[in-house]
C-alpha cells in the first residue's frame, strides 16, 4: 500500500490508546527489519530518517526503500524526517516523497520556533504532509548538566499549550527526561510534567530518546498521552550484535549476506519487542 501520513496514524493511536513505533533507518537491512517486524506483529509503523542517515544513504535511496517496503506490505507505513533543522531540508524531503516531517526549532527562542514551524506547516499542509515539532531540549546522554540545568531544558507545559495554539502541529515532541544515545544509568521521566502537558495540549505527544527507557516507564508515558515513540540506539545495538556474533562464528566469512542477515534478524526481534511494549501489535486488520 502507499505510504500514509503521520496524522492518520496518530489519530488511530489516540483512539486506541497506544503508541506507534518510529524506528530510524540507515540502510536496506534496517528498513527490511522494521517492515518484517511490523508485518509479524500486525502493527502500523513509522520509518524515520535523520539528517545523518540521509547524508549517509542519500535522500532518494531512503525514500525509494521506504516506498518499496510500503508497497509490499499490508500494514500502514509512514516515512518521517527525524530532527529536520532547516526549512530547506524539510522541503527537500517533502518533495522527495516523505509523508511526515519533523521541524526541530527547539534550540531557537519560542517565537522563532513558532515562526519556523508555521513556515513548514504552510508548505506541508498544502501537499498533505504531517508535521511534528519540538519544544524543550532533548540532549545527548553525554551532556554533563546539573539537576537545575536539566530541569531548565524540560518542556514547560504552559509554553507547550501556547506553542500548539499558535501552530496547530500534528504532533509535539517534549523533553521530560529522555536523551539521545546510550544511557549511563536508568532514565527518570518526569511523569507529573507529562501529565500537565497532556492536560493542556490535545495533540499527540512524541517521546524521543526512548532506547534504554524501561518498558514500564514507556507504558506509563503512553498511558499519559504519548502516541509516537522513537527508537534508534536499540536498533544499532542489535545490528552490531548480529554482525559480531556472525563474525565470531566464522571469522573468515567474506559474504556480506552471511554477516548482515543475522544482523537483520536481531533488529527484527528488537523492533517486534518494542511494538508489543507500545501496544500497537495486532492493530492492523
Amino acid at each position: 500500500m502507499p505510504l500514509v501520513d503521520l496524522k492518520t496514524l496518530m489519530e488511530q493511536a489516540e483512539a486506541g490508546g497506544y503508541a506507534v513505533g518510529a524506528f530510524n533507518c540507515n540502510n536496506m537491512e534496517i528498513v527490511q527489519a522494521i517492515i518484517r517486524a511490523a508485518e509479524a506483529e500486525k502493527a502500523p509503523v513509522i520509518i524515520q530518517a535523520s539528517q545523518g542517515a540521509i547524508k549517509y544513504a542519500g535522500l532518494s535511496f531512503i525514500t525509494a526503500m521506504a516506498k518499496v517496503a510500503a508497497a509490499q506490505t499490508t500494514v500502514p507505513v509512514a516515512l518521517h524526517l527525524d530532527h529536520g533543522t532547516s526549512f530547506a531540508q524539510v522541503v527537500r524531503c517533502i518533495a522527495d516523497g516523505f509523508t511526515s516531517v519533523m521541524i526541530d526549532g527547539s534550540k531557537l527562542p519560542l517565537e522563532d520556533n513558532i515562526t519556523l514551524t508555521n513556515r513548514v506547516l504552510e508548505v506541508a499542509r498544502a501537499v498533505g504532509v504531517s508535521v511534528e515539532a519540538e519544544l524543550g531540549k532533548i540532549g545527548g546522554t553525554e551532556d554533563d548538566v546539573t539537576v537545575d540545568e536539566r530541569e531548565a531544558l524540560f518542556t514547560d507545559p504552559v509554553e507547550a499549550k501556547y506553542f500548539v495554539e499558535k501552530t496547530g502541529v500534528d504532533a509535539l515532541a517534549v523533553a521530560i527526561g529522555t536523551a539521545h544515545g546510550r544511557y549511563k544509568g536508568i532514565p527518570k521521566l518526569d511523569f507529573d510534567r507529562l501529565q500537565k502537558i497532556r492536560e493542556l495540549v490535545k495533540v499527540p505527544i512524541v517521546l524521543h530518546g526512548s532506547s534504554g527507557v524501561p518498558d514500564e516507564a514507556i507504558r506509563q508515558a503512553i498511558g499519559l498521552g504519548v502516541r509516537k515513540v522513537n527508537i534508534d540506539t536499540n536498533i544499532r545495538e542489535a545490528f552490531v550484535k548480529g554482525v559480531k556474533e556472525a563474525l565470531a562464528k566464522n571469522p573468515d566469512e567474506i559474504d556480506p549476506r552471511m554477516i548482515l542477515g543475522p544482523a537483520r534478524e536481531e533488529m527484527t526481534a528488537i523492533v517486534r519487542e518494542k511494538i508489543r511494549v507500545f501496544g500497537s501489535a495486532g492493530k492492523v486488520g
